[in-house]
């Protein structure tokens, strides 16, 4: 059994900072990818930020050059730092880990953290 457990959320004000991580437990042998999604209200979920085991690194283009994507490997945690956040980055951030457990590559998700960003 897999767990995720995300972390780091909460209200901020435009112009400020938070980190997010999310650790993985459980009975996991190697983690291929590590991703950071969002949605917010009435839109559809999208790709944030992506770090795979060989660290290659991909963001979306609305948070390039504001938030940096890092992974524990010794943990099984995945962190993302958020600078500068607007207004329009209020969203519930999930992670997903692409792992392999029990012999079987698989897509986890964790349950999500909200991130508001007002003044």
């Amino acid at each position: 059994q897999v767990q995720l457990v995300e972390s780091g959320g909460g209200l901020v004000q435009p112009g400020g900072s938070l980190r997010l991580s999310c650790a993985a437990s459980g009975s996991i042998s190697s983690i291929t990818r590590m991703d950071w999604h969002r949605q917010a209200p009435g839109k559809q979920r999208g790709l944030v930020a992506t770090i795979t085991n060989a660290g290659r690194i991909n963001y979306a283009d609305s948070v390039k050059g504001r938030f940096t994507i890092s992974r524990d490997n010794a943990k099984n945690t995945v962190y993302l730092q958020m600078n500068s956040l607007k207004p329009e980055d209020t969203a519930v951030y999930y992670c997903n880990i692409q792992m392999v457990v029990g012999g079987i590559l698989g897509s986890y998700w964790g349950k999500g953290t909200l991130v508001t960003v007002s003044s």
